[in-house]
């Protein structure tokens, strides 16, 4: 007996998951393969994709356009939460695999699948993500990870696919693993497996060279409703649009650049190389745009937590509880972060260069050190008195 009947396998069209369709005929006794593409705007044409599948021997090949429920279901709720993974990595690749967990559960309902499959190693923070977030959605759906079992190298799963008929065009070999949506790219493996080497410009894609970045800055201004973005220098855009444009501004002028070290859910350390031009320029414009419009308590406190929500993300956890509870202290929170935000690109550097909102709770008559100041400076010393008190006390019976 087989390990499940129908399997709904994540499916790009790569070596591994190409292979998993054989595999899990033969190797899990699986009567029949269903894969499923998402369109997350990575730019490949998705039709040839499809067709492989099938050729490859899936039942079915399901392709799906999800773009724009990618951004505003899935980024935009991170950018208001200004999550950034270890203060640095703005969750690009990440967010995505909640989005692609749900498809697989979603399509296994549709198709009356007992399985779902992926094509991650067991080294990877990938399949952590959709093993949780399947669980979370449909604890009963059965998870296949044939390439967390099988031990094969690249090679021997091309042979493997080969004596079943898949063939492998010959490319020209990149040493680099990447991964990429409209929101940015990841790069890992090969030469920068070593953090002391630096990524060769032939890393980067969406992002100009500091070299060859334009010599003059280029401002744009970035509008935001209830914290969330809905326009470029006063255009108001679709999100899908928002997010194209932004990603080209900014990365001509160099700006989107990560190169860290971060630890992995599964307790290594990992070089990784990312470019995210619009996701991080949005995220710095909006958490500006919070300390113009939020009181100090509540911005302060919604700092403390985001790292948390950050976290929840790159561990899988986009589905539990307390990240629900928090989405909702979040969207709370965002009633009032409406304003535009002026950003100056300029040599790889995103500076805030202005900031403005009718809900501003910043007073020019209270903050000003001019003849028009209006703040009670005679109340300071009672405040200081009181506010020092305890200290005062401490300080009083400790000596």
């Amino acid at each position: 007996m087989g390990r499940a009947d129908k399997v709904v396998l994540a499916y790009s069209g790569g070596v591994d998951t190409t292979v998993c369709i054989p595999y899990l005929k033969e190797e899990y006794g699986v009567k029949e393969v269903i894969t499923l593409a998402a369109d997350l705007g990575q730019g490949d044409e998705l039709e040839p994709i499809r067709k492989k599948a099938l050729d490859c021997g899936a039942s079915e090949s399901v392709v799906t356009d999800v773009i724009e429920p990618f951004i505003t279901e899935y980024a935009f709720p991170a950018i208001q939460a200004n999550a950034l993974y270890e203060n640095r990595y703005p969750l690009s690749t990440a967010l995505a695999r909640p989005l692609i967990a749900k498809l697989l559960v979603d399509t296994a309902a549709k198709y009356g699948a007992d399985a779902v499959a992926h094509g991650c190693t067991g080294k990877g923070n990938d399949q952590v993500r959709f093993d949780v977030a399947i669980a979370a959605l449909n604890p009963d759906l059965k998870v296949l990870a044939p390439a967390r079992e099988w031990g094969m190298s690249r090679e021997e799963a091309m042979a493997y696919g080969e004596k079943f008929g898949l063939t492998f065009p010959v490319k020209k070999s990149s040493p680099y693993s990447i991964d990429r949506n409209l929101l940015g790219r990841s790069i890992e493996a090969g030469p920068l497996e070593d953090p002391w080497n630096e990524p060769t410009e032939e890393v980067f894609v969406m992002t100009e060279s500091i070299a060859n970045a334009p010599d003059e800055p280029e401002y744009v201004e970035i509008g935001f409703e209830k914290g969330l973005p809905t326009s470029l220098n006063g255009n108001v855009l679709s999100p899908i649009e928002l997010v194209t444009q932004l990603n080209e501004l900014a990365g001509k002028h160099g700006v989107g650049r990560i190169d860290m070290v971060e630890n992995r859910l599964v307790g290594i350390k990992s070089r990784e190389i990312y470019e995210a031009p619009a996701l991080l320029v949005l995220i710095a414009a909006h958490r500006d745009l919070e300390s113009l419009t939020l009181t100090g308590d509540v911005t302060q406190y919604k700092r403390n937590i985001e790292q948390s929500y950050a976290q929840m993300i790159y561990n899988g956890l986009w589905y539990s509880p307390l990240k629900s509870a928090l989405d909702a202290f979040i969207s709370q929170t965002q009633e009032r972060v409406s304003g535009t935000v002026r950003v100056k690109l300029f040599k790889g550097n995103a500076i805030l260069a202005g900031r403005k909102s009718t809900n501003a709770l910043y007073s020019e008559e209270l903050a000003t050190y001019s003849s028009d100041d209006q703040f009670d400076h005679k109340a300071a010393e009672g405040f200081i008195y009181v506010w020092g008190l305890p200290t005062r006390v401490w300080s009083q019976k400790t000596r």
